[in-house]
């Protein structure tokens, strides 16, 4: 079981294992890879099986993760997935200590992740931490939990910031907000956007360029969420169908 560390130096050669290769007229590799290299010099770690295929970690440190919580001096699992043929395996256990030999010899506090108590698209699985060890450190509105794994008794528990507790926002547009921190974000809110400007629906679009405005996020998932009439709606990837379904169903 070979696992590899993708790195400034090997990145351009390493697949990033969520995707593996663009469809004609996409570009979700480079804007991730781009967002990696950017991520590097604040603690990005990302370790793959050596293998083509969707088994990786990716975490960093907290104060320079793109989420909206209080937790200086831990680790932020951004990412653990592992999908096919490869569930099963011992593949997840693996990556996971890794994670934690690898927090422990930085001197950090101990490891977190978001979940969700029900499980939610794009999130750590929260029954598997929990089954490692994790326990709930805070809890935010549509069943987010953040989990957190110390490394001693006496830390401080971790919090999500109070500017992503309440689920809602003043603006009541129709209100996305997204990062590049997964590769199909930017693809799929260009459609989106498409599809609602053919429609005349008013959509506001918006970005986080760098970690200080994510960690102000008014949702705890920051890689995207969408709000409508102030209310949280999902956090999960829209495709041009689901979207659609969506607008119908709101007469939009």
């Amino acid at each position: 079981m070979e696992i590899i560390n993708v790195t400034e130096e090997n990145i351009d050669t390493e697949h990033i294992c969520c995707v593996m290769s663009d469809k004609s007229g996409e570009n979700c590799i480079k804007t991730k890879k781009d967002w990696m290299r950017e991520q590097f010099k604040n603690g990005l770690v990302f370790k793959k099986l050596n293998a083509r295929a969707k088994v990786f970690i990716e975490y960093m440190p907290a104060e320079n993760a793109w989420y909206p919580f209080e937790a200086d001096g831990w680790i932020v699992i951004q990412c653990l997935w592992v999908s096919g043929k490869y569930k099963g395996q011992g593949y997840a256990d693996a990556l996971l200590d890794e994670c934690i030999k690898d927090s422990k010899a930085k001197g950090s506090k101990g490891i977190i992740a978001l979940a969700s108590k029900k499980k939610k698209p794009f999130l750590s699985d929260g029954d598997y931490l929990k089954y490692k060890g994790f326990k709930v450190a805070d809890t935010s509105f549509a069943d987010f939990e953040l989990l957190f794994f110390p490394f001693t008794k006496d830390e401080a528990i971790p919090k999500i910031k109070e500017c992503a507790k309440t689920g809602s926002i003043s603006d009541e547009t129709l209100t996305l907000y997204y990062t590049n921190q997964c590769p199909y974000t930017e693809k799929y809110v260009n459609l989106i956007k498409d599809i609602a400007d053919s429609r005349n629906v008013n959509m506001n679009i918006k970005k986080f360029n760098n970690m200080k405005e994510a960690q102000n996020s008014p949702s705890p998932f920051t890689t995207y969420s969408i709000f409508y009439k102030g209310n949280f709606l999902t956090n999960e990837i829209l495709s041009e169908k689901k979207f659609i379904k969506f607008l119908d169903e709101n007469n939009l």
